[in-house]
């Protein structure tokens, strides 16, 4: 009996101890450092209204004929971006065919013609083999039965541009001697419009393997303002990023309160959200397998998914500020010390 009690001493010590949630929580935020405060802001300014204007301009034009999967004019946007990091001497990852990600016409349905992904990547210089995926969606709608061209510059033009101009700040970077300690990968995915395939097709054929993906920072529509902040439109949503590894979450929030402050909205990341927008963007292929992710997305408007989604309607200064948040939050996940734990796997939370 007397054994028994001190063993049960022990263990009511032992429950005592153990943090409480909210002190878990304090110290996974306590944990986290950032890295680089002045250099990242340095090449986050290099991403500019003006360039981003001139990109989607081109890349929502007529002259691509809405980007539908597999036809000419997605075939043209592809080439599009990948002329543009021929022309910024950003290499096309290691087993890629000059930057594209070929998908044959099998892996889809309703004889859609075979599509790529384009793929362009900057090599970390100490940690390469663990990889960052910014990701954004190239495809769109086409053209209509009476003739109209989707031209979809919010979705996901916005986002495309965006991927342009973050790889042209860490290029620049790089070159100036501050590469990323970790590796990045800019992935132009096809195929989103249609059911996320081309983001399906990646994460079955990974260019590397998905147990050395840190994260995937996903982004489709950040040109706009929705209906709800027009009063205050300094606002992004942002969506899964607590779901699989908190320690995401509170670098994502601390990069913001440290250099932007932009108002992170989370009400589309609940779980009984009834638009379901968690699992309905490229990132969910890359939750799927147990990767962190951060969907980053301005809401629908008026012109979702409607031939006046065009480039003149675009606030350029916002979008702007929103790919410097993005960039950031990807310089910080790059460059600290750690990679990103899951939750599972983080001792600070257990």
């Amino acid at each position: 009996m007397k054994t028994f009690c001190i063993l049960s001493a022990f263990a009511l010590m032992g429950t005592c101890a153990t943090p409480r949630y909210t002190t878990k929580i304090s110290n996974l935020k306590n944990s986290i450092h950032i890295v680089d405060s002045n250099r990242v802001m340095t090449y986050a300014k290099t991403i500019t209204s003006k360039e981003l204007k001139k990109h989607l301009y081109t890349f929502s034009s007529d002259a691509f004929e809405g980007r539908k999967v597999g036809e000419k004019g997605q075939k043209l946007a592809a080439d599009f971006i990948r002329s543009y990091y021929k022309k910024e001497n950003i290499k096309s990852p290691p087993g890629i065919s000059n930057y594209y990600q070929t998908i044959p016409e099998s892996f889809f349905s309703n004889k859609i013609n075979a599509s790529e992904n384009v793929l362009a990547f900057i090599e970390g210089a100490e940690k390469p083999e663990e990889v960052i995926v910014i990701s954004a969606h190239l495809d769109h709608l086409g053209i209509t039965e009476d003739g109209k061209i989707n031209n979809g510059a919010d979705d996901d033009g916005s986002g495309t541009v965006a991927l342009m101009e973050m790889a042209q700040a860490f290029k620049q970077a790089k070159k100036d001697g501050y590469g990323p300690k970790r590796s990045i990968l800019f992935l132009h995915l096809t195929a989103e419009e249609i059911g996320k395939r081309g983001s399906a097709y990646y994460t079955q054929h990974p260019v590397f393997p998905l147990e050395n993906t840190v994260t995937n920072l996903n982004i489709d529509m950040i040109g706009r303002v929705d209906d709800l902040h027009q009063d205050n439109k300094d606002y992004i949503y942002l969506i899964g990023s607590d779901r699989i590894s908190k320690e995401l979450h509170y670098i994502s929030e601390k990069v913001n309160n440290t250099y932007f402050n932009i108002n992170l909205d989370y009400r589309y990341n609940a779980i009984d959200d009834k638009n379901h927008y968690y699992s309905r963007s490229d990132h969910y292929n890359f939750a799927r397998q147990n990767i962190p992710v951060i969907f980053y997305f301005n809401g629908e408007h008026d012109d979702y998914h409607e031939v006046t989604d065009t480039p003149d309607k675009i606030d350029y200064d916002l979008l702007e500020r929103r790919a410097k948040l993005i960039f950031a939050t990807a310089w910080q996940l790059a460059n600290q010390k750690h990679r990103v734990v899951n939750d599972e796997n983080n001792d600070l939370l257990k």
